[in-house]
């Protein structure tokens, strides 16, 4: 990697360290969050700037095959700043609110870095910069708690919006001023009222989702999201087959973009659930005669420690792979790393030692199959498509978490122990723990199918290339 690309990954994974903070900084906050606005609706102020984000997606994807990558990505960002300075001067709930769904613009960060990477580099190194700038946020992952703690001690909460907007305000100037424009453009307009439909739907079904469990599954609010939700989206393909341009061509998803989709949407279900539970059973304490529980003191913090590390290796890993063998190759090999880590849980949840490795190899399949994806997803499109296919594999990224996140906190809330307490709550049994596991275990073995087929296809095209007389 020569010096310019070295300056252009460290200045993108800028970006993608403020999208990290932006979204999840505020839960470090969040019981201060919820004295001072008065409210008990952690859920709200914990997925809005995601749910913001997967709405903003498609539209932001397709703005910037038409007007450039680093435009949008600028534009991005300064958002994310202005949304963090209104979060930081918020006199109520419903204006702090606004600002976050402002900053969770910052969550197309990620695949507008990916694009742009691939229009500025050459494609060998195109690949190791993907799993640089797709994974390098995670080793800021690792000490962010341990930096911010003391600002939040001194100043409160609003300090981690003052962080992010001098973060978002930094990334702007340095890819404003030191990465090049994308060079290649797409043409025809921006489909407005489908990118409308598209995010609305979408929003409001992760909504649902997302907050169905604490507000109720079957109140009358709820199922009127769900059905607005639904009712959009379902008005968004009808669009999509009729326009000319719509947001996101469906007869442009050829058979490999699918069976990519497809892959990515289990993995990261399986593998954020993953990460989810063993945020949940490192404060349950190992002797609550529960038979799991990992809480001890420190070893929490290692816990927590261990996904980013993975993060970060796997990522770099899968770049220079995918450099190598293509990427088609480190994303199946994620998902048989997730799916072994996961299994591998079933004697974890009650083991240290062995819950930190868990931890490290999930965090590192997380890595490749994040890097991989967007890779993968962008290779098979022409390049003035590539932001439009980036977007779209943020948007499925987004969805699988969320889906099965909320899934697996259902097979937990069902198997509940009332009668044991962590940290004054109730926690479930071993049996809800152990059906979390297998849920997600089935989830990255179900990922594997495609991706394998998406190997065997890239062998398959390499070889008949190599049979082609030069």
């Amino acid at each position: 990697m020569d010096r310019a690309a070295a300056l252009w990954a460290a200045v993108l994974t800028l970006a993608n360290v403020l999208a990290d903070v932006a979204i999840g900084s505020p839960l470090m906050v969040l019981p201060q969050l919820l004295e001072h606005f008065d409210t008990d609706q952690a859920a709200w102020l914990n997925v809005s700037a995601m749910l913001a984000g997967a709405i903003a997606s498609p539209l932001l994807a397709k703005a910037s095959d038409l007007f450039g990558k680093r435009r949008v990505l600028v534009g991005t960002l300064l958002g994310s700043c202005a949304g963090a300075l209104v979060c930081l001067t918020a006199p109520n709930i419903w204006i702090f609110l606004a600002g976050r769904l402002l900053q969770g613009v910052a969550f197309a960060a990620v695949f507008l870095t990916v694009a742009l990477v691939l229009q500025i580099c050459a494609p060998p190194v195109a690949m190791a910069v993907i799993g640089l700038v797709t994974s390098g946020s995670a080793i800021v992952g690792i000490v962010e708690p341990f930096l911010m703690a003391p600002a939040i001690d001194a100043f409160g909460y609003r300090s981690v919006f003052v962080i992010s907007a001098l973060l978002a305000g930094t990334a702007a100037l340095g890819v404003r001023w030191l990465i090049p424009e994308s060079p290649i453009r797409g043409s025809g307009r921006i489909d407005v009222r489908g990118g409308v439909l598209l995010g609305g739907g979408l929003g409001a079904a992760l909504a649902y989702l997302s907050l169905g469990r604490d507000v109720g599954w079957t109140s009358a609010g709820m199922i009127a999201l769900l059905a607005a939700g639904v009712g959009a989206l379902a008005g968004w393909a009808m669009l999509a087959v009729r326009c000319e341009e719509p947001v996101i061509d469906l007869k442009a998803l050829r058979r490999p973009i699918l069976m990519t989709l497809a892959a990515l949407v289990l993995a990261a279900g399986a593998f954020r659930s993953m990460l989810q539970l063993i945020s949940l059973i490192a404060q349950v304490p190992a002797e609550g005669g529960l038979g799991y529980g990992l809480g001890d003191g420190e070893s929490i913090a290692a816990l927590f420690a261990a996904p980013n590390i993975g993060i970060a290796v796997g990522g770099i890993c899968a770049g220079w792979v995918a450099g190598r063998r293509g990427p088609a190759v480190p994303l199946l090999g994620g998902i048989a790393v997730g799916a072994a880590a996961t299994f591998a849980m079933l004697t974890g949840i009650a083991v240290l030692p062995l819950a930190i490795a868990c931890g490290m190899l999930l965090g590192l399949a997380a890595g490749a199959i994040g890097a991989s994806g967007f890779s993968l997803a962008t290779s098979l499109e022409a390049p003035d498509r590539q932001g439009t296919v980036a977007g779209l594999v943020s948007v499925v990224l987004a969805l699988g978490s969320v889906v099965v996140n909320v899934a697996g906190a259902e097979i937990l809330k069902a198997h509940r122990d009332a009668n044991s307490l962590a940290g004054g709550s109730a926690v479930s049994t071993v049996t809800g723990v152990y059906l979390y596991v297998v849920m997600a275990g089935l989830l990255f073995v179900l990922a594997a199918v495609p991706a394998t087929l998406l190997v065997r296809g890239a062998g398959r095209n390499r070889l008949a290339s190599s049979r082609q007389p030069s």
